[in-house]
């Protein structure tokens, strides 16, 4: 990495998961793939937040998973702190873990039932061969205290705590090695409306009090625009926009973003009545057969002949928003807005 990307903490490079598809009971061989992330390229600043959002089942998920290398790309290259952790071997992988974690959508079931809080918390300190003991223990009881809950619940086991408790206690778990970055995936998704709000602003406070870096998947979008500072669109295994969180939200370019964008709410009913309302037709394509050239296009009401013949070129059309649409003309002037 040259001296010019200092200041990037995660470079991520033609990312590729397929997932097999096979037939057979006894000796199975590969009918297909579902092409759940299929060539992303993008790069995460330290201490910034990223947000990667779109419908469910676009491949999300996979991507943070990919990236901490939980599933093991088929192809591409996730550059973390300069290290291609995709060529590490367990071993050196292991060590690198401890400056990346996760935070999962499901406080449910990303607690053990069996372990205690104070275990829980604890175990990364095991594993990794921090701390033990007492030492482990104040460790874990400074954990709770940074994420509100009280230390002396920490012989309690997940079934005892709410579900905004439980996700309290999974950010406590993923602070446990001091990382420097994080992947939250879908944090706040399972949790009521009235407890979202302090979970994103306890990730805030975090992260202007370590220096963290997030990567956030979401598909709230409100609540993306509040947290991030970049935006990047993904559809059907592809990244289809990425800009900043206010010029992605004012001036989006893809008719996907525009469409998704219209579908938040606002507070003021004049500038609810007026606004334009995109419905999308159709549902999404199967990941294992994507549609040719723009995946886009079987949804897209400004789709031509090219859209199905051509891949549609990544972009830089104004400084730092990027997208891949062949109607976004020079200057960054979207087809609702030329049609």
């Amino acid at each position: 990495m040259t001296g010019a990307d200092n200041n990037v903490l995660l470079r991520v490079e033609g990312l590729v998961k397929h997932f097999p598809i096979t037939r057979g009971i006894i000796f199975q061989r590969q009918i297909g793939a579902v092409r759940a992330v299929d060539g992303l390229t993008f790069v995460i600043h330290k201490g910034e937040t990223f947000g990667l959002v779109g419908e469910s089942g676009c491949g999300k998920s996979t991507t943070g998973r990919a990236i901490l290398q939980l599933h093991r790309p088929t192809a591409g290259h996730v550059y973390f702190e300069g290290v291609d952790l995709v060529d590490l071997d367990r071993e050196k992988l292991r060590h690198m873990r401890k400056r990346m974690q996760m935070i999962f959508q499901d406080p449910y079931a990303s607690l053990n039932p069996r372990m205690t809080v104070g275990e829980i918390i604890a175990e990364p300190l095991v594993v990794h061969g921090v701390s033990h003991g007492n030492e482990a223990q104040k460790r874990v009881d400074y954990l709770l205290e940074l994420v509100g809950l009280n230390p002396a619940f920490s012989n309690r086991y997940p079934h005892e705590f709410s579900g905004g408790q439980r996700q309290r206690i999974g950010v406590a778990r993923a602070l446990a090695l001091q990382p420097s970055f994080i992947v939250c995936d879908e944090p706040i998704s399972a949790l009521d409306v009235s407890i979202q709000a302090q979970v994103v602003n306890l990730l805030e406070d975090l992260q202007n009090q370590f220096g963290l870096t997030y990567l956030f998947i979401a598909h709230d979008l409100s609540m993306v625009r509040h947290i991030s500072d970049r935006v990047a669109v993904m559809y059907l295994g592809v990244i289809v926009e990425l800009a900043g969180r206010d010029e992605l939200y004012t001036k989006p370019l893809h008719p996907y973003t525009f469409a998704l964008l219209s579908a938040v709410p606002v507070a003021d009913p004049l500038v609810e009545e007026r606004r334009q309302r995109v419905i999308l037709e159709g549902d999404v394509p199967s990941p294992a057969n994507p549609p040719s050239g723009c995946r886009f296009r079987t949804r897209c009401s400004y789709a031509t002949e090219i859209c199905a013949e051509k891949v549609p070129e990544w972009r830089e059309m104004v400084k730092d928003h990027w997208v891949a649409c062949h109607h976004v003309a020079e200057g960054g002037i979207p087809p609702w807005k030329r049609m």
